[in-house]
């Protein structure tokens, strides 16, 4: 991941851009900053943001144009939130701060006119070291300012908010009017001109003119034709028009300009932002309901707290987070994109990585939601996966996370269940089953009756496949693994003549077509509304409602996804769809491997989408289903359905655990290749016996240990006599590591076998 990449990724998160507000306002006032102190009642820290970027803000909060609120998102609903009054609740209820004193420079500026923008620009520099004289064409500092009534505008304001100016490296020239320059040439390193409007054209100073016979200002810098000298407030603005906040942003524009003059550094290097512009930003204001302004109670005196917070409690405070809304995972770690991008980036350029990134990296789904909600269409899946792939390639990969699934994958693709079978009686195969590992393990009953339905109903012949399409390789980075298994796959289909295959897995589905664009492939779902539902029967009682989950890997398949629907509804349910379905659907919680790197998160991500109805729900994949009833929710696969099962037969917990799957899926090859094809399989025997309490049973299960784990270290014990023995509690203590995790049991003797009473696993190698 190069630095061009990261940045083009970064760049398409949002959130860190501006709300409108802010990006309207010329000087770019933290309006949510302020909204947020408002609401604390914390009126210091609202001030101190104002006064961040705004030299004088208590003249600001009386008078200022309110540009921002053109911007304001709240004005899609209606009215925009009176930002002003924020200002100047804060401003009443707050003492203004010193401005620290500079170590003084040896450069020396002038600034012609002492109104807003001349005195921002004058602090401005100031406060940076440089020497300022201001020169003032009247006794007194502020321009026009005192030609705004007092009532709306106290004298005693003005007063406090220039006396931030004492201390700075500051001297005013009052009754002292410039008619020419050069005599500041002479003595000054730039000048600054922010007088009021010049109507008279013998007062040009020798610059040159525009169009509309005013000083030309070079909008970015406000650069004059002469080199040192830079102009803007009313200068630059039409006659009758007055923008206090605007002639403000002048003085702080013309103050980056002088400053990066005198270090003789680039005028326009990195000022696209300055001044108004458009922000990037999405907020979502879908629901939202509209809330007018807040009418204060005493006009002439503004906002009580009371009515100032109830108004800024209207304000949205706007940011994006599209994704982390959507996505329990992306909450979790308490940030969001851009910065998990970073994250990922530094992560990679650590030799062994941090534990907190690992995690972050190899937690999520992949389920490339936040790229549909995205306003940027940044896809977090597509970093995680290639961060996860360039971890494996670097010898990064904590080799445990992915442990078990990546040897329960070995299994699915190993002889103890991989299967090629044309039908018996044929030599070749119209169509070919491949029902997926998952749907295997949880419903191998239905595995049968679908391949028997399938040959019912065609003529050409219908082969079977049973394996694992790969899908945990390629979600562990291991990329090897994965293309080993679909070229495994793959010489499979083509041995039996490279037929059309049918899944009934979506995950499968979905890494079928996007790998192998020869293959033609069909959903059983669309197959089933093609030719016909196997003769069953609805859940017993009346037809219900059903809230439909649809899987991940489905997203952007709606043929498939109303194919589903149509099942359901020809079989007398009525669907209800879940607030995020179909394009927005999420994931489950095993995809991308989360089950495994992080229950924490997988238990999120399953306890808030089960929450999101009351209804039972219908899925169509088996994980989904079994991840919603191992948390308790009332879950049914479509094919319970189709196949008329009872509600005892269907609602019996959470499904098979992890050993039960596999010997699930080493039955059905058994079974099938003895019902179907009559042939007999002698079945594997456990080489000792072991007796396994419930109780450490669920043990195991939490700690993703499998009984033939369990058995091989009994076994190895036994066989060379590597073990330890509790004399207090009677019990050997015995360890194997099969691969990158070590697998330890405590046992004892027990009739002509053994009982296991714990059983744990981690990382560790053992010597000696």
């Amino acid at each position: 991941m190069d630095q061009q990449l990261l940045r083009q990724r970064e760049a398409k998160c949002v959130q860190e851009n501006p709300p409108g507000c802010t990006a309207r306002c010329p000087v770019h006032v933290d309006v949510r900053g302020i909204v947020n102190a408002v609401r604390q009642e914390d009126y210091a820290a609202g001030f101190a943001v104002l006064q961040k970027m705004v030299p004088f803000p208590g003249i600001i909060s009386r008078i200022c144009d309110q540009p921002c609120q053109q911007a304001c998102k709240r004005s899609e609903l209606d009215d925009p939130i009176f930002i002003r009054a924020m200002e100047k609740i804060c401003v009443d209820n707050a003492a203004a701060a010193r401005f620290a004193v500079p170590k003084v420079k040896d450069k020396q500026v002038a600034v012609v006119g002492a109104g807003l923008s001349g005195l921002t620009a004058a602090c401005e520099l100031a406060r940076k070291g440089y020497k300022v004289v201001v020169f003032e064409a009247t006794d007194r500092l502020g321009g026009s300012i005192w030609d705004i009534p007092e009532s709306q505008l106290p004298r005693q304001l003005i007063q406090n908010d220039f006396s931030v100016l004492e201390g700075l490296p500051l001297e005013v020239a009052y009754n002292a009017p410039v008619t020419s320059l050069d005599s500041l040439y002479e003595k000054y390193d730039a000048i600054y001109f922010g007088t009021g409007l010049v109507r008279d054209r013998s007062i040009s100073f020798d610059l040159a003119l525009d169009a509309e016979d005013g000083i030309k200002i070079e909008p970015l810098t406000l650069a004059t034709s002469h080199g040192k000298v830079f102009a803007g407030g009313s200068l630059r603005r039409k006659a009758g028009i007055s923008s206090p906040i605007s002639s403000i942003a002048d003085g702080k524009i013309a103050a980056v300009s002088i400053d990066r003059l005198l270090q003789n550094a680039s005028l326009t290097a990195n000022r696209g932002n300055e001044g108004p512009f458009e922000t990037a930003l999405y907020t979502n204001i879908m629901g939202l309901k509209p809330e007018h302004m807040v009418q204060a109670s005493e006009p002439a005196s503004g906002y009580t707290k009371e009515e100032a917070c109830q108004e800024a409690n209207r304000c949205l405070l706007c940011e994006c987070l599209e994704c982390v809304k959507a996505c329990e995972y992306l909450a979790h770690y308490n940030s969001y994109p851009k910065r998990y991008v970073r994250e990922v980036y530094n992560n990679l350029s650590i030799v062994m990585g941090i534990h907190r990134a690992n995690r972050l990296i190899n937690s999520c789904s992949l389920c490339g939601l936040c790229e549909r909600v995205c306003p940027g269409k940044l896809n977090m899946a597509e970093i995680f996966s290639e961060a996860r792939k360039i971890m494996v390639t670097k010898g990064k990969m904590p080799p445990s996370v992915h442990d078990f699934a990546l040897r329960d994958m070995q299994f699915s693709t190993g002889e103890q269940f991989t299967l090629i079978k044309h039908q018996p009686g044929f030599a070749s195969s119209e169509l070919v089953f491949y029902p997926g590992c998952q749907l295997a393990a949880s419903f191998p009953g239905y595995v049968k009756q679908i391949y028997q339905f399938l040959r019912e109903k065609t003529t050409g012949g219908v082969g079977l496949m049973l394996g694992c399409c790969g899908a945990p390789a390629t979600w562990a980075g291991q990329e090897k693994l994965f293309l080993a298994a679909m070229k495994n796959l793959e010489e499979g289909w083509r041995s039996l003549g490279s037929p059309k295959v049918i899944t009934a897995c979506p995950t499968c589905y979905s890494l079928l077509k996007q790998n192998y664009p020869d293959m033609n492939v069909e959903s059983l779902w669309t197959l089933f509304e093609r030719i016909g539902l196997p003769a069953g029967q609805c859940l017993d009682g009346e037809p219900r409602r059903l809230a439909i989950h649809d899987s991940c890997t489905t997203r952007y398949d709606a043929e498939l996804q109303n194919s589903v629907r149509n099942i359901a509804g020809k079989l007398g349910y009525e669907i209800e769809e879940l607030p995020l379905c179909r394009e927005t659907t999420v994931c489950c919680g095993y995809g991308g491997l989360m089950l495994y790197a992080n229950k924490e998160v997988t238990h999120k991500v399953i306890n808030r989408r089960i929450k999101e109805s009351e209804s039972d729900y219908l899925t169509y994949c088996a994980m989904c289903r079994d991840n919603f009833a191992g948390r308790g929710k009332q879950a049914y696969h479509l094919l319970d359905l189709i196949f008329g099962k009872t509600d005892a037969e269907v609602t019996g917990g959470e499904g098979p655990g992890l050993s039960k799957r596999q010997e699930n899926r080493a039955r059905l090859k058994t079974s099938l290749l003895h019902e179907v094809w009559g042939e007999k399989v002698n079945a594997k025997q456990a080489s000792v016996k072991v007796v396994i309490p419930d109780a450490v049973l669920r043990v195991m299960e939490e700690r993703m240990i499998l009984v033939d784990d369990v058995t091989q270290v009994i076994a190895q014990a036994e066989s060379n006599g590597n073990k330890l023995k509790d004399a207090e509690k009677g019990y050997y203590i015995a360890y194997f590591q099969p691969a990158s995790v070590t697998y330890w049991v405590e046992y004892q003797p027990h009739e002509d076998g053994f009982i296991v009473r714990n059983a744990y696993c981690h990382r560790i190698n053992i010597t000696g």
